[in-house]
């Protein structure tokens, strides 16, 4: 098995990727909506409810982009593998910053 750069492809990348498989069909077979909305309410969560609710909400983003992220990494360019790693870190400092500002 190997990516679309034909480099090989990790044994970790495998299980993940397969591990992922059931999650991923599951969202594809609902209405195109539902992962945006899924990370706007999470972001909404994380910017205006009380910081108890807020960090998990913005931790639980982080970790779903960082999921989609790695999952797709193989297919995209450098332009949108930076933009994917700097969203997820401003989303970590917020969270630290809403952390901080407590």
């Amino acid at each position: 098995m190997s990516s679309s750069s034909s480099q090989p492809v990790s044994p970790l990348r495998q299980r993940i990727t397969k591990i992922s498989y059931p999650y991923v069909a599951k969202l594809h077979g609902m209405p195109k909506l539902t992962l945006p909305a899924i990370t706007l309410v999470l972001a909404l969560v994380g910017v205006f409810a009380p910081v108890p609710v807020a960090v998990p909400a913005l931790i639980l983003l982080a970790l779903l982009l960082s999921w989609l992220g790695f999952l797709s990494w193989p297919v995209v360019g450098n332009g949108a593998r930076f933009l994917r790693i700097f969203s997820i870190l401003v989303i970590l400092l917020f969270a630290v910053s809403r952390i901080a500002g407590a």
